[in-house]
């Protein structure tokens, strides 16, 4: 297989979706809280690594827009690990609701913003980044006004973001190795 023809978007897509279905089930109250164990090692390798290194490998095809979504949502993971873990190792101290909140507002703009790129592109795309930006704008929502009910329903909105990534990450790779559309992408 040629460089060129390398798609390095279902690995990134794979890395956020999976990441963010999981967080999304402890969210929705489907996972306890001692599924942090998992959800953390999953953002930092998956949700963190995998998407910085399909944003470098989208960089070296020269296509800024996966570059920039890959890489800075691989490094939300990250700062999403160190938010987390930094207070329980005495490096850092716990944010408050109102701190997390600005940040997932932050992180809702940004995706807001990227969305407008994705007109461009695929409905499968669209919906994946729409979503995105619907789940910052709960969670932060959610951290703001302190009622569990919203951050109930960000995870069940999560669940499904996540996992409309995976379906664009497993259509992708589908139709690449079977050349022909096998699951449509719009």
């Amino acid at each position: 297989m040629s460089e060129e023809s390398l798609n390095p978007g279902p690995l990134g897509l794979m890395g956020f979706g999976f990441t963010t279905i999981l967080l999304n089930l402890l969210n929705a109250g489907l996972l306890s809280t001692d599924a942090m164990g998992m959800i953390l090692p999953m953002g930092l390798f998956y949700g963190g690594l995998a998407q910085i290194i399909a944003g470098l490998l989208e960089a070296k095809q020269k296509k800024t827009f996966g570059l920039t979504a890959f890489t800075s949502y691989g490094l939300f993971w990250w700062s999403f690990v160190a938010i987390n873990l930094l207070p329980t190792m005495g490096l850092a101290a716990a944010p408050s609701k109102t701190a997390v909140g600005a940040y997932l507002l932050a992180w809702g703009i940004f995706t807001a913003l990227m969305t407008a790129a994705t007109f461009k592109s695929n409905k499968a795309l669209q919906v994946v980044f729409i979503t995105l930006t619907i789940l910052f704008f709960i969670l932060a929502i959610g951290d703001f006004t302190g009622i569990g009910a919203i951050k109930i329903l960000a995870g069940y909105e999560g669940i499904f973001c996540g996992s409309s990534a995976v379906y664009l990450a497993i259509a992708e790779i589908l139709n690449e190795t079977y050349k022909r559309n096998v699951l449509p992408i719009g």
